[in-house]
């Protein structure tokens, strides 16, 4: 299963108010591994940047002077991230800035159906935590020593690591079933996820039989071991 765990970076908390959307980052992963590929991109906002936005992520108008507008590379972004559920920290406020982009440069807005917001996950997990990216890291040991500001490729990357943690870990979705269904909390937090039974030729148990010297080459071995736990029974 394909899933884009993202971030984004913002001029202010409300696009309702005029803020704008000046960086996203997207990773890839495919049945909760990551695949390498992503998607990061900083956008020229058309307005300038408030001081306490500036000091958050470090961009500045000077930076963000030169670098296109949103419109002018949404199809690269949409093409990234195709169809897939949407992973995101605090999502709504997520997906608010990328809908209010998408809608501004005449694109279809993303369903809210695709999003899992990862603070619904560590909330049904760790209830009466602290739900903050830097708490859950610092709470699963996630090496965050890089991150100096916010930065949105960056912050998705440790998100994805902290998703993975939150559904159980490396080891999730391990069982004998011929189909399991994929951990409660993430359809909790707006996904269902099934794990089928391998699909193709399954090679059959193979008999061992062994000749007469074999067996009594291992009834030879077999007596010389002391005090074997079989001779209690």
């Amino acid at each position: 299963m394909r899933e884009i765990i993202f971030d984004t970076e913002t001029t202010g908390f409300s696009p309702d108010n005029g803020d704008r959307m000046v960086e996203i980052g997207c990773v890839e992963m495919i049945d909760r591994v990551l695949t390498g590929q992503s998607f990061h991109a900083y956008y020229n906002p058309q307005r300038t940047m408030p001081a306490a936005a500036e000091q958050v992520h470090g961009l500045s108008d000077i930076f963000l002077s030169d670098k296109p507008l949103f419109a002018d590379g949404a199809e690269e972004l949409l093409a990234f991230l195709q169809d897939s559920p949407l992973v995101a920290h605090n999502a709504p406020f997520d997906f608010g800035f990328i809908n209010a982009e998408l809608s501004r440069a005449g694109h279809d807005i993303i369903s809210m159906d695709r999003m899992v917001d990862t603070i619904v996950l560590a909330k049904k997990k760790h209830p009466g935590a602290k739900m903050s990216l830097d708490a859950l890291c610092t709470r699963y040991g996630i090496d965050r020593s890089h991150r100096i500001k916010h930065g949105a490729l960056l912050d998705a990357e440790l998100l994805a690591q902290l998703y993975i943690e939150l559904l159980g870990g490396r080891q999730i979705g391990l069982g004998l079933n011929p189909e399991i269904t994929d951990c409660d909390a993430a359809n909790d937090a707006g996904q269902a996820r099934k794990i089928s039974k391998p699909t193709g030729n399954i090679m059959p148990i193979r008999p061992f039989n062994i000749n007469a010297e074999e067996e009594e080459a291992h009834k030879a071995f077999i007596a010389k071991i002391e005090n074997a736990i079989w001779h209690k029974f």
